[in-house]
């Protein structure tokens, strides 16, 4: 197996990382059915918190990190480490000292499909990570492959260089960069929307009656 390293992508605009960073994958969730990683990939140490940026991608194999070893030079602040373990879920590329490296990018975050270990140091240098869990056994350098920058999976879904990341307390979605920005302005116009109606329920309306269902339901059985 060999190297695949290609050119880094352009980074998303400023602007719409920032919508993003406001917005909830769950409210997206309402409208957009492509693009959410499986929920068993969540954040490493529980918080709630939201990162937003650039897609920047990396397939490795098995027990091998030699390639993630490598590209960690590379990443650039706003960037999000999207790495695709191409089904292993034993052995951890990530932990304290891979997590001190790439905190000193800047980078904003890593979504990694498989486990992480190291949570301590993880914590200790606030490097925001989204995986599968921990586990005790690492890889190693064993100079096997892998690929950089080339389309990958995360979680079952495509992850493209450039595509926009939002990782929050629900889960993890990737949208290419040229379709993100409608489905976050409609997702913030409804995140806007919902204080308002909670309060309306709280005081007394039925959730049926303001979405729409009760309607929809009487109509079908008649009455």
């Amino acid at each position: 197996m060999a190297y695949v390293i290609k050119d880094m992508p352009k980074q998303v605009a400023p602007a719409l990382i920032d919508k993003c960073s406001q917005t909830e994958t769950a409210t997206v969730g309402h409208i957009r059915h492509m693009g959410f990683a499986h929920r068993g990939i969540q954040h490493a140490l529980g918080l709630r918190e939201t990162i937003a940026g650039t897609a920047v991608t990396l397939a490795i194999p098995g027990q091998d990190s030699t390639l993630l070893h490598h590209i960690i030079q590379y990443l650039r602040p706003s960037d999000v480490l999207c790495i695709d373990r191409l089904g292993d879920d034993k052995h951890a590329c990530l932990g304290g000292g891979v997590a001190a490296a790439i905190v000193a990018t800047g980078c904003a975050g890593v979504i990694l499909d498989g486990p992480c270990t190291d949570i301590p140091e993880i914590e200790q240098y606030n490097l925001s990570v989204w995986c599968r869990g921990t586990a005790p056994i690492t890889t190693r350098l064993y100079d096997i492959g892998g690929s950089f920058n080339v389309p990958i999976s995360i979680g079952g879904s495509v992850v493209n260089p450039g595509d926009v990341v939002i990782a929050d307390f629900s889960g993890v979605l990737i949208m290419p960069a040229d379709e993100a920005e409608v489905d976050v302005d409609w997702a913030q116009a409804k995140q806007r929307g919902e204080p308002d109606s909670h309060a309306r329920m709280l005081g007394g309306e039925l959730l049926g009656d303001l979405s729409g269902a009760s309607k929809k339901v009487t109509k079908k059985i008649g009455s």
